[in-house]
């Protein structure tokens, strides 16, 4: 299962962790993803991974339980 978001796309980025003494390290910084059960526009429930950003925006409406 792959770290991207369903709605917007968002994935792993990379960089550099650089320290003091300016020596660079390869980083990945993994995205806030969880797993929702959503409703889809054409009418069903399914479990999709979304980011947090796409969650407090309201882009996604979860199932009633």
């Amino acid at each position: 299962m792959s770290r991207v978001c369903s709605i917007c796309g968002k994935g792993i980025q990379y960089g550099n962790k650089v320290s003091h003494a300016n020596n660079k390290t390869k980083k990945v910084s993994l995205p806030n993803l969880h797993i929702v059960k959503a409703v889809l526009p054409s009418g069903g429930n399914k479990r999709i991974k979304v980011c947090a950003k796409c969650l407090k925006a309201g882009k996604v409406t979860k199932t009633v339980r």
